[in-house]
């Protein structure tokens, strides 16, 4: 494979790599300033014209290839900015199952960062089994009340809309009762709580209450019994390393390790140099797949348990060369201990590989 730039790639990384040397420099990459900030970075990059390169023009994208988001998050990472805000599962899942009206009205805002959003999805005792979700949306004339609980909510205290989940059919088999719908997150029915993370992060996740809150019957997304289908959409756009910028990351953040050391480099630094390289290459086959027209379903699994491993072992390596006296470098430890629970656990990951790609119990 020829992974080298053509020529307009190329002219659009130089102009990119110009933008970012009188820009980045502004912007925390981590901690809750970034998490502060970063409705602030979404709009920049889509000002200056790096956000959105590969969704549709008539929502505010640029209809690009998405190797031009794979120049964007390496950019970035070379760089030292915050990474690229990550909204493209919302997008495909809106973009995919939503009416035109509900695209033409939504999308813009997301697209652009002038309206932000978070995802619904997980409640106690509903993560990665997420079919067991016990949040109700009742019709009750032309809207919908909603009761719940939603947890490990991301964004959730500057979200002015929520693309939810919610059981709408008690009777219905429990993958099939479940809709979607876009509710509005400033009402008096929606309550919020910060959840501090180990890593001293407090401003990244929330807890949510609905308690009577409502929304138009117009906002459910598609069908009455649809939200499955959007779910599988989501989450499988979610799993993707290559939409989200990670091997770069991992990358600069191992060669950042290797130019601290005086001697020989400890075994977690060695595993985590040829894990983040076996990523990289991942990435750039789902590219050239990607190019090709190729869609991925379950193989987002896979995708999801090797950014798994890759996290963790970069952040072995972190510990191994910091130890517990550089924060920063701890963080990074801390961080990676999730990866192998958000966004659904590995082993659920491994059911998945099991039941829908080697036909295992079938």
């Amino acid at each position: 494979m020829d992974f080298r730039d053509a020529p307009q790639e190329a002219e659009f990384r130089s102009r990119l790599r110009a933008w970012l040397a009188e820009t980045a420099g502004r912007f925390p990459t981590s901690g809750d300033d970034y998490w502060a900030r970063q409705g602030e970075w979404h709009r920049a990059l889509y000002a200056a014209g790096f956000f959105g390169l590969s969704w549709p023009k008539e929502f505010g994208g640029h209809e690009l290839p998405p190797v031009y988001d794979v120049i964007v998050d390496e950019e970035l990472a070379l760089a030292g900015a915050p990474p690229r805000p990550s909204l493209g599962y919302l997008v495909h899942g809106l973009g995919r199952h939503g009416g035109k009206e509900l695209q033409q009205r939504f999308l813009p805002g997301m697209i652009d960062g002038t309206q932000r959003w978070c995802q619904g999805f997980s409640e106690p005792g509903a993560g990665s089994d997420l079919a067991s979700l016990r949040t109700t949306a009742t019709r009750d004339g032309d809207h919908y009340v909603v009761h719940g609980h939603k947890i490990w909510t991301s964004y959730s205290d500057v979200a002015d809309w929520c693309l939810l989940l919610a059981r709408t059919d008690p009777a219905a088999p429990r993958h099939k009762g479940i809709s979607a719908f876009v509710i509005a997150m400033d009402q008096p029915g929606v309550q919020q709580r910060p959840l501090a993370m180990i890593s001293g992060v407090t401003r990244e996740f929330g807890q949510v209450f609905f308690d009577g809150a409502t929304v138009p019957a117009d906002q459910m997304v598609g069908e009455p019994g649809d939200g499955w289908k959007l779910a599988m959409t989501v989450v499988g756009h979610e799993r993707e390393p290559s939409t989200l910028g990670y091997a770069a990351r991992y990358g600069k953040l191992v060669r950042q390790l290797a130019a601290r050391l005086d001697g020989p480099a400890p075994a977690e630094l060695v595993w985590a140099a040829v894990h983040t390289e076996m990523l990289r290459l991942h990435v750039r086959r789902r590219l050239s797949e990607q190019l090709d027209g190729v869609v991925h379903g379950p193989d987002g699994s896979l995708d999801k348990l090797l950014m798994t491993w890759v996290d963790q072992s970069v952040g072995h390596a972190a510990l191994a060369v910091g130890g517990t006296d550089d924060t920063e470098l701890l963080g990074s430890y801390l961080y990676s201990r999730a990866q192998s629970v958000m966004g659904g656990t590995s082993q659920i990951q491994k059911n998945i590989i099991a039941a829908r790609i080697l036909g295992l119990g079938v």
